[in-house]
């Protein structure tokens, strides 16, 4: 089966996609048949992000070549032109922030619970103590009568 997908190109942290058309059983970043635009998320202000060939991906579509989820999007907001492009990006910062934001919500809550355990635990030893306290006195009543049968 065809698939027009995304191929990764560029350094770590600095990715920059070629979309291409291939074959499924391919890798990633494999042989493709034919590359029809680029995808640059990393892109400045005032530089191309985004160039797609309509025509060739519509001529593979009618050859029965699948698109891949993420291309299905970036296609349809390379139909709403450059506007769609910039709704996309800030909608995917948004979505990066609020799963940075739920992530350290979730390392604070888990020292939170490392604590509480601590403290938890220190309650029982003190309440384990006064029974001693408590089995020690009877000894000491038991005591004093001696002392008073002594006298």
């Amino acid at each position: 089966m065809v698939v027009i997908r995304l191929s990764r190109g560029g350094s770590k942290k600095r990715p920059y996609f070629n979309v291409v058309v291939a074959e499924s059983s391919k890798k990633r970043d494999g042989r493709f048949i034919e590359r029809v635009g680029f995808y640059n998320p990393c892109a400045r202000e005032g530089s191309e992000t985004l160039r797609l060939e309509s025509e060739r991906i519509e001529y593979w579509q009618s050859n029965g070549a699948q698109l891949s989820e993420t291309v299905n999007r970036i296609v349809k907001l390379n139909a709403k032109g450059p506007d769609g492009l910039v709704a996309m990006k800030k909608k995917d910062e948004a979505k990066a922030l609020a799963r940075k934001n739920k992530k350290t919500a979730d390392i604070a809550a888990k020292v939170e619970e490392a604590a509480a355990p601590k403290e938890e635990a220190a309650a029982p030893k003190e309440e384990a103590a006064a029974p001693k306290e408590e089995a020690a006195a009877p000894k000491e009543e038991a005591a004093a009568p001696k002392e008073a049968d002594d006298k």
